[in-house]
């Protein structure tokens, strides 16, 4: 049975990470997805928007996938509905990214044997923006301290 990391290891995970890539972002400001990426961008993270039908979001490019982004990314924050987390997870890898993060509500076990057997730390059912606020957020240097 899958089991998140600790409050803490969250904690740690938010503060060591730089770069966010949001998959299926939106860009219409009333969605949950819009609303967290933004909130994460006020707190400093390079947030890389991942939805095939955009060109720009939160004033950054967008990619049509996971694959299309040619940098270093530390978390990868699924927006998708369950039944799409096996094949974000698959794209994942191909990234190295180290995390994935399924928003609250997305939870695929079978998704997480994945991540988890090939070395990646899954977190799921949690919103990042709510586990920032709680762990991370006293602890991260603004921008501009960096």
């Amino acid at each position: 049975m899958f089991t998140n990391p600790s409050g803490p290891e969250l904690g740690d995970i938010l503060r060591r990470s730089k770069t966010i890539a949001v998959v299926g972002l939106s860009d219409n400001p009333d969605r949950d997805s819009y609303r967290v990426a933004q909130q994460l961008q006020r707190h400093g993270y390079k947030i890389i928007p991942v939805n095939p039908h955009l060109q720009e979001v939160l004033g950054e490019r967008a990619v049509a996938r996971l694959t299309d982004i040619h940098e270093p990314v530390d978390i990868v924050n699924v927006f998708r509905r369950s039944d799409a987390l096996k094949g974000v997870v698959e794209e994942a890898l191909q990234i190295d990214a180290p995390v994935i993060w399924a928003q609250e509500g997305v939870y695929d076990e079978a998704a997480a044997e994945l991540a988890q057997a090939n070395g990646r730390t899954m977190v799921m059912d949690r919103c990042i923006a709510v586990m920032y606020s709680l762990y991370a957020h006293s602890a991260r240097p603004r921008p501009d301290q960096v």
